[in-house]
């Protein structure tokens, strides 16, 4: 009943009404015409439905709310796994997601992995471009640190700063994150100096 509850709250309030024409009995046209048209129209309800989920699912974990995001990006990755395949690489923002919804819930072993399906899929991909694999890195970094494997995080941190600025610029607020998380690595080890010069730089 629990579950039942929180994925309610979560997305299914919000999506019911999309449900039945995404998941329901399609209509059956007479016309090549109107099929195309009809897959079409379908293709865009799917995308919408999407695009709400993510952003459901984004905006419960910026409230510091993971658990309420957990049912919305998992209907996101449903519908996407659908619409582009299992091994697209549109999956991966909404496993970050999902590592980082479960991070944030303790359940480390599920956010190890998202992250491991998110990296097969980067690697997939040849021409992955560097604003992914810098979001990749940033998922990564922060799970590291969520396991207490700083040395690790800043690795990762360090990959997402070089990325960011590869794809943005080196002034560009993409970069930001990356910064002020290994900032606040080097602020728990004590380390002012060079936590001072990063959180200037952000």
């Amino acid at each position: 009943v629990s579950h039942q509850r929180t994925d309610w709250i979560s997305i299914h309030s919000h999506i019911c009404h999309l449900l039945i024409p995404v998941l329901g009995p399609q209509p059956c046209f007479h016309s090549e015409k109107d099929r195309k048209h009809g897959k079409e129209q379908l293709l865009r309800r799917q995308e919408s439905l999407i695009a709400l989920a993510l952003s459901t699912a984004q905006g419960f974990v910026w409230a510091g709310k993971p658990l309420e995001a957990i049912p919305a990006a998992l209907q996101a990755l449903r519908f996407s796994s659908r619409v582009f395949g299992s091994g697209s690489v549109q999956l991966v923002p909404i496993y970050l997601l999902l590592a980082e919804a479960s991070t944030g819930t303790g359940r480390l072993r599920q956010a190890a992995r998202y992250l491991s399906q998110a990296q097969w899929i980067v690697l997939q991909t040849t021409d992955c471009n560097a604003a992914l694999q810098s979001k990749l890195h940033r998922g990564l970094g922060l799970f590291s640190i969520a396991e207490g494997n700083l040395d690790q995080a800043l690795y990762h941190l360090a990959n997402d700063v070089y990325l960011a600025t590869a794809e943005f610029g080196l002034n560009s607020v993409e970069v930001s994150g990356g910064y002020l998380n290994m900032a606040n690595i080097f602020f728990h080890q004590n380390k002012m100096d060079v936590a001072n010069s990063l959180y200037t730089e952000v």
